[in-house]
């Protein structure tokens, strides 16, 4: 599949995607087309090809009414503005956390660039939405798409303003970063840990609550639909705790943590680099780094401030 390319979810009813050629690398960022009585399409893309998503929905022939970033990183939610643009009458739903932040791209701009570094030469500035135009979500909803309906839940342990979508006709799990990365090429699922938000703890929990909705597919942003199993959402479950855990003992083994990034980029797998390019795959390792290095620093907080409560409430237990 090379960027541009439609394809068919064959497991699921009407749906396909669309290879965005996001951080110019096949095979990583994917937008998914329901052709549903009300069409819907589920994130957005980085917004630098958007061109590739409106030539995918007149490929399909569908003009959406419903445009559903599942979280607003700009991976996902920076072209929503563009297809809103493009389509003056559909919706966006996105979660409320991530309102203000489609309405006035700033921050948001501002907080990705301080993330992804030199990788912000692969964006564009997001077009702002409407804000009559945006439509909050919480978790718990239904979004009626007239022959079918997505249940709205709540995932923020990658991002607070995260929902996943529970298409119930498929019985197909639309996975946000909830689930990690999907690489087809190698069949393996990746962890996805970027700074500032990202909480092990929550991240476990929404892949349980995956697990729960107990779902024939997983339509993965990146990259691309994947039969479901227990074994490949406790693989990743898995993958998480090992992976924080690489990064805590390279923590304590290094001098900094610049070195601390270093070394997890230099470790990067070599099938990986095969995949994606060694330039993306790096900066992958580098962010997933940073993003550990940002939780562990605020666990560390909350224990300084849970031992400073209690000492000042004369809770403290000392020996003589």
């Amino acid at each position: 599949m090379a960027p541009g390319d439609v394809t068919t979810v064959t497991d699921c009813t009407n749906v396909s995607y669309v290879d965005t050629g996001m951080y110019e690398a096949a095979g990583y960022g994917a937008v998914y087309v329901i052709d549903a009585e009300r069409p819907a399409v589920i994130d957005t893309g980085i917004g630098t090809h958007h061109e590739r998503v409106l030539d995918a929905l007149d490929e399909v022939g569908v003009e959406p009414e419903l445009i559903l970033p599942t979280h607003v990183h700009l991976d996902h939610a920076g072209g929503a503005g563009f297809l809103a643009e493009a389509f003056p009458d559909a919706v966006v739903q996105v979660h409320e956390i991530g309102v203000p932040h489609l309405v006035d791209p700033t921050r948001l701009v501002e907080g990705t660039k301080a993330a992804v570094g030199d990788q912000w030469e692969f964006y564009v500035e997001p077009e702002p939405v409407p804000e009559e135009r945006v439509t909050g979500l919480s978790g718990g909803e239904e979004i009626d798409l007239g022959d079918r309906t997505l249940s709205v839940h709540h995932a923020p342990g990658h991002a607070p303003h995260q929902v996943i979508f529970h298409d119930e006709l498929d019985d197909a799990v639309y996975t946000a970063d909830a689930a990690g990365i999907y690489v087809p090429d190698l069949d393996i699922v990746r962890q996805t840990t970027p700074p500032p938000q990202f909480d092990l703890d929550q991240a476990i929990a929404d892949v349980e609550t995956i697990g729960e909705l107990d779902p024939e597919t997983l339509c993965y942003p990146h990259f691309g639909p994947v039969a479901a199993s227990d074994q490949l959402l406790s693989s990743y479950k898995r993958t998480l705790v090992e992976w924080v855990e690489a990064v805590r003992q390279r923590r304590v083994e290094l001098e900094d943590d610049d070195a601390v990034i270093d070394a997890a980029a230099d470790a990067v797998d070599a099938d990986l680099v095969d995949v994606w390019g060694e330039r993306k795959a790096r900066e992958e390792e580098r962010l997933n780094t940073r993003g550990v290095l940002r939780y562990l620093d605020t666990v560390a907080s909350d224990v300084d401030d849970e031992d400073d409560a209690e000492n000042a409430s004369g809770n403290t237990t000392t020996t003589q």
